[in-house]
């Protein structure tokens, strides 16, 4: 227990590199328990602890990913059929890219390969949702019993979502030139190793461009949140006091546009706050699974009922995994 703790503080949440910033500015005359010492401090520990993680992260990932391009992951999914199918598409998504919009393009292609429509939303909803990524940066701050349930609800919404999918036959509602569209990839050329941990390592700066500046927002929303929001406001809106703090949460994370790794340090204010857990994630879920511009991009592969059908399917699903965590939090907090 004592070697996992220190895992949990020092490895995943780098309570070290805080007490470091914290000590250097003060060294430097700033009180770090004051708003703007504390905002400062707030904003530098994670700004520094999730670039460590996520070039980490990105490298292991991509490097797994390297042993799935489109054509193999389609013919381990054509080998499943039935709810199995949904599983392991949810499971693949768990090792495919981080965000909604880079997900959309591979739906495209599995869809157009002939895949079925239930199998390839269930993969679309998991990917952005839950990663290998978020496991880790997600323990470094909830820790290891909310992160575990937390893949576990997300991978069920999407097992769930793309059954029902499948289950209302809504393949009519595709837009044609998916349909024709043919093969995901051809046969592509075998890597050797040092081929993946090139293409790894090209990826981590390509994956860490793109996402960086999401992450300098998301890491300055959550320093305002954590020095200048008084708690009592938080509390009001988004404390067990409020019935309607999941839904408020979920439909509030629609419009943004950002990862999981831009997501995280506004959820770590947002608890320390006093806001619930349930509501949290689901706003981390709403921002990660719906958000806008992913939406835009889906409905140029899909027709409008489709694609309200699945903005229907995924909000229900995050609210009522809200409301869950609200009652099961006491066993996991």
């Amino acid at each position: 227990m004592g070697l996992w703790q220190f895992i949990q503080d020092q490895v995943l949440g780098m309570n070290w590199l805080n007490e470091l910033i914290g000590r250097g500015l003060s060294m430097l005359g700033l009180d770090t328990g004051g708003r703007a010492g504390g905002s400062i401090r707030f904003f530098l520990y994670d700004v520094l602890k999730i670039t460590v993680l996520l070039c980490f992260l990105i490298f292991v990932i991509s490097y797994i990913q390297s042993y799935f391009p489109p054509e193999r992951s389609k013919r381990i999914l054509g080998r499943f059929h039935g709810i199995g199918a949904n599983i392991i598409s949810a499971l693949l998504g768990t090792v495919t890219p981080f965000c909604s919009c880079s997900s959309i393009p591979l739906f495209i292609g599995f869809t157009g390969a002939g895949l079925p429509l239930g199998v390839t939303f269930s993969f679309l909803i998991s990917s952005p949702m839950v990663d290998l990524g978020s496991l880790i940066l997600l323990m470094s701050i909830f820790g290891a019993k909310v992160t575990i349930v937390y893949v576990i609800v997300g991978l069920v919404i999407a097992v769930a979502g793309g059954t029902l999918i499948e289950k209302l036959h809504m393949e009519p509602y595709v837009e044609e030139f998916i349909r024709k569209a043919g093969s995901v990839d051809i046969h592509p050329p075998a890597l050797s190793v040092q081929e993946r941990i090139q293409s790894a390592k090209e990826q981590v700066a390509s994956t860490f461009k793109k996402v960086f500046p999401y992450i300098l927002i998301g890491v300055g929303i959550g320093a305002v949140i954590h020095n200048w929001i008084p708690q009592s406001r938080i509390e009001a809106v988004l404390g067990g006091s409020n019935p309607f703090g999941v839904v408020l949460a979920a439909l509030a994370g629609v419009p943004m546009y950002a990862d999981i790794f831009g997501t995280i340090p506004v959820a770590e204010a947002l608890l320390y706050k006093g806001a619930q857990l349930g509501t949290i994630l689901s706003f981390m879920m709403a921002v990660t699974t719906l958000s806008l511009p992913s939406l835009i991009l889906l409905r140029k592969a899909v027709k409008p009922k489709l694609l309200a059908l699945f903005i229907s399917v995924c909000t229900i699903g995050i609210i009522l995994v809200g409301y869950a965590f609200h009652v099961f939090q006491f066993l996991l907090v």
